[in-house]
């Protein structure tokens, strides 16, 4: 870590000379890129490295290290914030405090997280809400696509308003969208980002977007977890007593209205009109670290609002995110811990899932926009106007389940089988090994068909198995792989294994080989005992 700290140490010397008297410097005459550009431009990854050496020097209570690197070989920054006595997984766990993880830019269009975060962490290095260093550790990820980062252009999402000297790519330089990797995990970035969930292990996870499409009349709008096998004590928090109270905040604050994600179809789509969230899947964040029975929040600014606002909005949001878990920490803490400890075995869990309509028709606040000219390119951006109207729909903001399966007691996996054991230890799921040679009943299925999409998705054909369970008396080899279900991450164990899942390894192709003239799944399962 000594040799990591000094080659960032000297990339900060490089990019801000006065780093040489960092103990005299007044931080907040250091700003970002967007405020020195007067928001018309974004902060580089270079430029992000020595900002945060830049604090990291000033404060004692401020540490990096990276805690992964990217496609292209950038190192990852991880920032941490709290009474700890370095950066390592042993010195934040060892505080036992509410651990809260904070990520920005994992679409690198889609900056105002990143600049955010970075005015987050200056204030914090200056010496604001040295309160949270009670009860709380932050961590904040705020370049995480740092390849798609560099890649700036100003026809990236050029609808959005700024910044107008343009900002970097969706996806990472594999072409891949780092959210929708949380599953198959492809990229190095979701390793890395996975290796933090497994070594520090938030209980809170806030990840930040952008948001894009319909001209709504909120700043930011957010979701909690939203695949149905969620624990319910998380999304119980989140909905009745975290998001609203923060919600309420900021309104009484700044005076801006903040709600949950949704977007209007438009009519081509042929759906009734409403407030439709967007997936239940894992392979998002939100619903990913929801299956690993930790605390999930998205947050999407508003696209149109301008570059300015979005920062704002976004550092607002995480600032009372951070209000609210400092002073219910324990509580926070309670939740994850009843998460836990409760086993899923034997439980009918989600396979897959659809929108759900809210019983009621609830307010929602359409907005309208002006168009402008980027100056540089001639192209049309979308302004926010400050005009909200009020429009009773029906919201399709929760899943329900379409199809379900019991949780089993264990899945055996065949030893051979490298790729799903190196997912398994990836996710930091629990297995042991079968020692010996052992003949017993389990549930094998049964395929009675397959269906492969006829077109590419992230680079995968997605598979879809039909079939049903059979019990059989089986020979496991040696070497075979014994998951069990009641562990921590049982519900994340049950969504990547299950051949009817439509996230698992099967959805994203990865036991081709193996399935190939297969009449039976590969993975087999013990039955859960009444």
């Amino acid at each position: 870590m000594r040799s990591v700290r000094r080659s960032l140490a000297l990339l900060s010397v490089c990019c801000f000379p006065y780093l040489l008297a960092a103990q005299s410097i007044d931080l907040s005459a250091i700003p970002t890129r967007a405020e020195s550009s007067n928001y018309q431009e974004t902060t580089s990854y270079d430029e992000v490295i020595a900002f945060i050496n830049v604090l990291t020097a000033t404060s004692d209570k401020i540490f990096a290290r990276p805690f992964g690197y990217s496609t292209e070989g950038r190192a990852l920054p991880l920032v941490v914030f709290g009474n700890v006595e370095d950066s390592s997984p042993e010195s934040v766990k060892g505080t036992e405090k509410l651990r809260v993880f904070v990520q920005a830019n994992i679409h690198a269009g889609e900056v105002c997280g990143k600049e955010a975060m970075l005015t987050l962490l200056r204030s914090l290095a200056s010496g604001n809400h040295a309160e949270w260093a009670d009860s709380l550790v932050l961590l904040v990820a705020p370049i995480y696509n740092a390849d798609g980062n560099e890649r700036v252009s100003l026809y990236n999402r050029p609808r959005q308003h700024g910044p107008i000297a343009g900002m970097g790519q969706r996806p990472n330089a594999q072409n891949l969208d780092l959210n929708r990797d949380h599953m198959k995990i492809m990229s190095p970035e979701a390793r890395s980002l996975i290796r933090v969930f497994n070594d520090y292990d938030p209980h809170m996870v806030i990840d930040l977007h952008t948001t894009n499409g319909t001209r709504h009349g909120y700043q930011l709008t957010y979701a909690p977890a939203l695949n149905p096998n969620t624990h319910t004590a998380i999304n119980g928090l989140l909905r009745t007593d975290l998001l609203p109270a923060v919600t309420e905040t900021i309104k009484e604050t700044y005076g801006w209205d903040y709600y949950y994600y949704g977007n209007v179809p438009s009519p081509r789509f042929q759906v009734p009109r409403g407030w439709y969230t967007f997936d239940h899947r894992p392979r998002f964040n939100n619903n990913y670290v929801g299956l690993r029975n930790r605390i999930p929040i998205l947050s999407e600014a508003y696209s149109y609002a301008t570059f300015e606002d979005r920062v704002l909005s976004t550092m607002y949001f995480v600032e009372e995110i951070l209000n609210y878990s400092h002073i219910h920490a324990s509580a926070i803490r309670s939740v994850v811990e009843e998460a836990d400890a409760v086993s899923v075995v034997g439980t009918d869990m989600a396979v897959r899932a659809q929108l759900q309509r809210s019983n009621e028709e609830v307010e929602i606040l359409m907005g309208e926009v002006d168009e402008e000219k980027n100056p540089f390119t001639g192209e049309t951006m979308l302004r926010r106007r400050d005009v909200q109207t009020p429009e009773m729909m029906y919201e399709y903001g929760t899943f329900s389940p379409t199809e379900t399966e019991t949780a089993p007691q264990a899945y055996f996996v065949p030893g051979d089988l490298a790729i799903a054991k190196d997912r398994l230890e990836a996710h930091g799921i629990q297995f042991d090994v079968v020692g010996e040679t052992q003949t017993m009943t389990v549930e094998r299925f049964r395929i009675d068909s397959t269906r492969v999409a006829a077109r590419a998705f992230q680079g995968h054909n997605e598979r879809t198995l039909f079939g049903v369970y059979e019990e059989a008396q089986v020979t496991l080899d040696a070497g075979t792989l014994r998951v069990p279900v009641e562990q921590p991450l049982g519900r994340l164990a049950f969504y990547l294994l299950e051949p009817r899942s439509d996230d698992g390894l099967t959805n994203w192709a990865l036991l081709d080989d193996a399935l190939e003239e297969a009449s039976h799944y590969p993975i087999l399962r013990l039955r859960a005992q009444p």
